[in-house]
């Protein structure tokens, strides 16, 4: 579980999060959601620690206690780090290595395993994310878009992290890709218990797997609850967001029309 607690960050004067507070729940997809410049991306780097915040306080429970990112030491912050996995925007895989030796760098990097464990765990998360052992000795150019994706995931989950985080999981991806990673974030998500956070504007991932949402609006907490509290939300600035299509408004309509059962 993460709390954030009303916290503030600045650049060049400029307040980007603004007091925002909020929860993020174990076995949960967390997602945070709004419009461009809504400080979704600058939150999500907040909570990795890629950004230094101004004020307030962001509390980690992990396997040492309770933690404030903000006031852990060198030491305590490395140790935070092997508990957090990490599925960037664009895969960022290393180029100059293999589909294996991509899975297994955080393993070298954060682990005290042996050579061969490292390399049998690195399979055994490949095989969760389905990707084929005749890929495992190609390097990241001779494999799909979404195959890199799925590959990714396998890095982020290999040190079995208790928080994921995901940078728009989705993007470049054609929908039906789209569709077998957030089912793949999900399920990872449930089968190990991790509190998973991400960053998107995806709407169809919203709905599909939004357990708990946080909508932003210039930086401010606007609104929050899962992909089903949206349907009965009076929030105006979140209804024109989620619903700005005309498919979105239709289905939005359709389920206020059903009738209720007694």
């Amino acid at each position: 579980m993460i709390k954030v607690i009303d916290i503030v960050k600045q650049f060049d004067g400029t307040v980007v999060l603004d007091h925002v507070s909020t929860e993020m729940y174990d076995g949960q997809v967390n997602m945070i959601i709004g419009q461009s410049g809504s400080g979704k991306t600058v939150l999500l780097k907040s909570l990795i620690g890629l950004h230094n915040i101004d004020s307030g306080n962001i509390l980690y429970t992990t396997s040492y206690g309770e933690q404030d990112l903000a006031r852990l030491k060198e030491k305590e912050l490395r140790n935070l780090h092997r508990e957090v996995g990490v599925l960037f925007q664009g895969s960022a895989l290393f180029d100059s290595m293999t589909v294996l030796e991509n899975v297994m760098f955080p393993l070298e990097m954060f682990s005290s395993m042996s050579k061969s464990e490292r390399e049998a765990r690195a399979k055994f998360c490949l095989m969760r994310v389905d990707i084929p052992e005749r890929a495992y000795d190609l390097m990241p150019s001779e494999i799909s878009g979404g195959m890199q994706k799925r590959v990714a995931i396998a890095r982020a989950i290999s040190m079995n992290p208790k928080y994921l985080f995901c940078d728009e999981p989705n993007s470049g991806l054609d929908p039906k890709t789209s569709l077998v990673i957030d089912k793949l974030i999900q399920d990872i998500t449930k089968e190990y218990n991790i509190c998973t956070i991400v960053n998107s504007h995806d709407m169809n991932s919203i709905m599909e797997i939004g357990d708990n949402i946080l909508f932003l609006k210039n930086g401010k907490k606007e609104w929050q609850g899962s992909r089903f509290d949206i349907f009965d939300s009076n929030n105006e600035s979140l209804n024109d967001f989620v619903f700005a299509s005309d498919l979105f408004k239709k289905i939005k309509n359709a389920t206020n029309e059903q009738p209720q059962q007694a």
